[in-house]
């Protein structure tokens, strides 16, 4: 009996050890840098592929030809984030709206910017890490409605045009779901906190929570 109860017990301990280990690996931080990135075809050989390409749908298209290199976990819908070496924003932009006309652009504001397309919300930005590196974030509309903050979106669109994406009263809503914080503002949202990130197969640092 007493062995059997060691046993039960090691497991356990066991269990809990590799639970911790988890934990920690969800909240280290990545670097995303042009060293760190993938290697990707030259610039020439990628505008013809995408422009090739086919594709219907935004999410698609993207992932079919940059390297993911994290996955932001929602409550239900997860947002994907892609990275660049190839292009300045600018020209990410201009190619993926040529390809698959979005519903929406936003102005260029803090080095980014918004594509809405009918079910995804695309931001391209530079790496906190390396400006030479694009950041490209994937997030579905159902996943920008449940997690992102009125107040960052607000920033590149009106309340108005908000609401007619996301719902009737979406912003006035989800303004007071987020007065007590833990709202997204995007991938390294700031002071708007994230949800938790997902395992991907990059390696410039693994997977973490939001900066």
């Amino acid at each position: 009996m007493n062995k059997r109860w060691l046993m039960l017990g090691f497991f356990s301990l066991l269990i809990l050890l590799l639970t911790a280990c988890s934990d920690r690996g969800m909240n280290e931080e990545i670097s995303i840098t042009s060293e760190e990135l993938p290697d990707e075809p030259d610039k020439n050989e990628l505008i013809s592929s995408i422009k090739a390409d086919g594709s219907y749908e935004i999410d698609d298209l993207i992932e079919a030809h940059f390297p993911l290199i994290d996955v932001v976990n929602g409550d239900t819908y997860d947002a994907e984030v892609f990275a660049t070496k190839r292009f300045n924003r600018e020209e990410i932009v201009s190619l993926l709206a040529s390809v698959i006309e979005p519903r929406e652009i936003s102005e260029e504001k803090d080095q980014q910017q918004i594509m809405v397309y009918e079910d995804d919300f695309v931001t391209v930005k530079p790496s906190e890490d390396d400006s030479s590196v694009m950041v490209i974030e994937v997030a579905s509309k159902e996943f920008v409605r449940n997690n992102y903050s009125p107040s960052f979106l607000s920033t590149y669109f009106t309340y108005r045009l908000l609401d007619s994406m996301l719902g009737n009263n979406w912003s006035d809503r989800r303004a007071r779901e987020c007065q007590n914080g833990g709202c997204y503002g995007g991938y390294s949202g700031g002071a708007y906190g994230a949800p938790k990130r997902g395992n991907t197969s990059y390696r410039g640092g693994g997977p973490g929570s939001g900066k």
